[in-house]
């Protein structure tokens, strides 16, 4: 009986996540089917064809919206994390009445809606005269990314021992050496998750990009948005389709390259103990 009550449980708890994996993917996949269709009714289906690829590259507008957008957040997530950890060293060296104050201060922007901050940076640059345009939508994404690198560091930060580094000082090595050498290995998961969040956070920001943008500054997401409001091009579920697939190819290699990296450094070790032996 209770073997029987264990294997329901098991059933259940299947069913439940295979539910939640059709909520989050039906949308995906319908998108991705009706990028490959060749009428461009969402209700019927006209065929196979790559002819909304075609469009989508051949398109001005597409190419140079894509070309900003991931200028803007390759830059910004770059800039976002050089700053970031900087600034995730200096809070955690402080101390503990200071850093909880820089803590909480980063939390803000974070937990601040995304309108009120698109709204303040634009009155911002208007304050001081600043046009609005690309650098405009390039200050703003560094600004909102910083917070997310900080508490991407300083998790790794708080593992670190400053010991090891003061004895690297000891033994002779320079400041930077010594943080080049001895900390920045061990906080590197923390700079490489601040980054890759950073530049996803930018990639995907519509609110703050909108207000910031001005005339003639076009991303993907104020692309499509102007795309919705005159109805969407067949073309655009190509672009999106072709952006899930980056992504989704991105995920798995930084899923999988550790473990590979892991199981070869693990050989390795066997090998040479078995030679060793």
């Amino acid at each position: 009986m209770k073997r029987w009550k264990q294997n329901l449980h098991k059933i259940w708890q299947d069913f439940y996540l295979v539910i939640i994996m059709i909520f989050l993917y039906a949308p995906i996949a319908t998108m991705i089917v009706l990028s490959f269709n060749s009428s461009k009714s969402r209700s019927q289906w006209g065929g196979f064809t790559l002819r909304w690829y075609t469009e989508m590259f051949a398109s001005r507008n597409i190419v140079s919206a894509l070309h900003n957008t991931l200028l803007i957040a390759l830059l910004s997530a770059l800039i976002a994390t050089l700053i970031g950890t900087a600034a995730a060293i200096a809070i955690n060296s402080m101390k503990p009445v200071p850093r909880i104050f820089f803590m909480g201060v980063t939390n803000i922007p974070m937990l601040n809606a995304d309108i009120v901050t698109g709204i303040s940076l634009m009155l911002a640059f208007i304050a001081f005269g600043i046009s609005l345009g690309f650098k405009t939508v390039l200050i703003s994404h560094i600004t909102f990314n910083i917070p997310y690198v900080i508490l991407s560091v300083t998790p790794k930060l708080r593992q670190t021992s400053r010991s090891t580094y003061e004895a690297a000082m000891d033994l002779g090595a320079t400041p930077i050496y010594a943080f080049f050498k001895v900390v920045f290995p061990d906080i590197l998961p923390g700079v490489l998750s601040g980054f890759l969040l950073a530049f996803t956070m930018s990639l995907d920001d519509f609110i703050i990009t909108h207000f910031t943008r001005g005339a003639g500054v076009n991303t993907l997401s104020t692309l499509i948005y102007s795309e919705v409001r005159r109805g969407i091009k067949p073309s655009m579920y190509a672009l999106s389709t072709c952006i899930f697939l980056c992504v989704l190819l991105l995920l798995i290699i930084s899923n999988f390259a550790p473990a590979y990296k892991n199981a070869q450094h693990n050989k390795t070790i066997k090998e040479t103990g078995g030679e060793q032996l």
